[in-house]
Formats: C-alpha cells, sequence, structure tokens
C-alpha cells in the first residue's frame, strides 16, 4: 500500500475526502484528473476532480458534484475494462495525466490508467476504422461547398471534419484525443513525434478550419494525414474516393 502525499496545494474538500478514504479499506485507489491535475490549467473557477477506486461496487461512495470538489467512484475492474468501440471512449483521455493520493493495488492502478491513456496496435485499427472515412467525408463535403461558392456550408463541414480529424492525428500516434479544452495543452508538454506533424502546424490549420473552412488548410491536413493512414494500411479507404480525391490534389 500507498498513501502518496498530495501534490497539489491541498483543499479542505479533498483533505476530508483523502481522510475517508483511508480508514475505507474498499478504497484501493484515489486519483485527482482534470485541470487539477495538468499544471497550468487551474483557474479561479476550477474545482478538483477526484476518482475513487474501489475493490467492488458500494452504496457508500455516489458521484458528487460541488463548486468545489467533484467526485467520481470506480471500482478497479471498471477501469480495466477499455470499450472496444471507440464511440465509448469519451472519458479515456481523463485517464491520461493523473496525480494518485491513494493507491492500494501494488500498481494495478497505474496500469490499468496506462491501458485506459494509451491505445494498442488494435485499438488504433479499430480508430481508423470509425473515423478516418468521417473524415474525408466532411473534408471533401468542406472542400465541394466552397468550390460551388457555398461559404457558409463549406465552414460548417469544416468545422464537422476536424471533430474527425482529431481522433484520427492521435489515434496515428497511439494516444487517445484530448479534450479540446486540453489540446493545447496536451501538444505544448507531450509533442507528436512521429515526424509527418507536428502540434504547432496542427493546431494551426485546426485554428484555420475552424475560423473560416480555409480549403488550402484543408488540403494541407489531408496532405499530412493521407501518406500517416497509408503506412498504417488504410490506402483502400482513401482511394475508395476515386476520382474525388482530386479536391484534395
Amino acid at each position: 500500500m500507498a498513501d502518496i502525499p498530495d501534490p497539489l496545494g491541498t483543499t479542505p474538500e479533498l483533505d476530508r475526502l483523502v481522510r475517508r478514504a483511508r480508514l475505507d479499506d474498499t478504497v484501493v485507489g484515489l486519483y485527482v484528473f482534470g485541470s487539477a491535475a495538468r499544471d497550468g490549467m487551474v483557474t479561479r473557477y476550477s474545482d478538483v476532480d477526484v476518482c475513487v477506486v474501489l475493490s467492488e461496487p458500494s452504496g457508500d461512495w455516489a458521484t458528487v458534484h460541488s463548486p468545489a470538489i467533484d467526485v467520481v467512484a470506480r471500482t478497479l475492474d471498471d477501469l480495466r475494462d477499455v470499450p472496444a468501440d471507440p464511440g465509448d471512449w469519451w472519458d479515456r483521455y481523463a485517464c491520461t495525466q493523473v496525480r494518485i493520493l491513494l493507491d492500494r493495488t501494488d500498481g494495478a492502478l497505474a496500469t490499468a490508467l496506462h491501458a485506459q491513456a494509451t491505445l494498442s496496435d488494435a485499438e488504433v485499427h479499430r480508430a481508423l476504422e470509425t473515423y478516418l472515412d468521417g473524415y474525408v467525408n466532411f473534408a471533401y463535403r468542406s472542400l465541394k461547398s466552397h468550390r460551388d461558392g457555398r461559404t457558409f456550408e463549406a465552414k460548417l463541414d469544416a468545422v464537422e471534419s476536424v471533430a474527425w480529424a482529431l481522433p484520427v492525428v492521435f489515434a496515428l500516434h497511439h494516444r487517445v484525443r484530448p479534450y479540446n479544452k486540453y489540446l493545447r495543452w496536451e501538444l505544448a508538454r507531450r509533442p507528436l513525434t512521429d515526424g509527418w506533424i507536428d502540434g504547432a502546424t496542427l493546431i494551426d490549420l485546426v485554428g484555420q478550419l475552424v475560423d473560416g473552412g480555409d480549403p488550402a488548410a484543408q488540403r494541407a491536413l489531408f496532405g499530412c494525414i493521407e501518406p500517416a493512414a497509408r503506412r498504417a494500411g488504410f490506402g483502400p479507404t482513401i482511394d475508395a474516393w476515386g476520382h474525388e480525391l482530386a479536391l484534395f490534389r
């Protein structure tokens, strides 16, 4: 068992929660996530997000939301259970940067969090199956509307395309997509290192797409993603678009 000193600068609410958890043998772990676990993200409006990890479900611990602290309760088995469907991965990013305050699992908690925070080869494949074609679809629609003089519609589809492009980019780096709030924070502290796109370029292109649906930015982002997706074995997904790919060239 390890009781790990709180590195945050505690709050009274967090102190009380930690004391309660240490007195309860059904609690096998306790960790802070969200803004409080990420240097530089806390504001005066921030609360502290805490996960209580239980050995088994217990009615003694329930989800609590308050201005000072939000508490969620999960079992260790629940943390170990990674959903098969990428559409159900919405909470995996919450596991990517945490501060563990209590660990009675001999390292099993850290292992479960790491599995949630990173993508295996099989999960990369499933993510690309889920998101790549949708990304190409919205990017193509954006370029087509821009070609046809429908600038408002082009911008809407460009914005939609970003929501599909980001899971693709991060999956190709074996990482889960950050929440929008943490995108710049993530890229600044954990750079993209595979060489085919860097964080500054990604932020710049996404910004241009969101601001105005810039077709040059759309083609530039596709030009980065396409070869990486082909190297990952997804050339047929792209080639299925046939002559319509001319809009991307």
